[in-house]
Parts: structure tokens; C-alpha cells; sequence
């Protein structure tokens, strides 16, 4: 995840970290990602970080890969 981020020419200047938690017990991960924002700008929350956005990156990725 740190290199998928980090590498993003669209988050890859504000990613700070990436954790990554395993569940053996229901075979999930779940992650946690870390970026610094810059001060309130217009649409920037809605639209760069996004959840949907975010997921769409590291999609992107594993598709790139495929």
C-alpha cells in the first residue's frame, strides 16, 4: 500500500503511512491510511479524498498489474 500511494500521482504528495490489519478469524484485512491535507481548499475533501477516490486508486493499481 505505501508504494501504491506513495507512487499516486494524485495522493502520492499528501500519503503519510499505511497500516494493515489481518482477521484470521474472517479472512479480512482491513487498512489504515494516513495523508495530510493541505488547508481547506474548495472541493478538495469531496472530491481527492474521497473514499471511493482512494479505493479507485489502489484498484487501479491491481488492475495495471493484472
Amino acid at each position: 500500500l505505501t508504494d501504491v500511494y506513495s507512487s499516486s500521482p494524485a495522493l502520492g504528495r499528501y500519503f503519510r503511512s499505511a497500516q494493515v490489519y489481518y482477521s484470521n478469524a474472517s479472512a479480512t484485512v482491513f487498512y489504515h491510511l494516513e495523508f495530510s491535507v493541505p488547508p481547506s481548499t474548495e472541493g478538495f475533501m469531496e472530491n481527492t479524498m474521497n473514499p471511493d477516490f482512494i479505493r479507485n486508486v489502489l484498484r487501479q493499481n491491481i488492475y495495471d498489474e493484472d
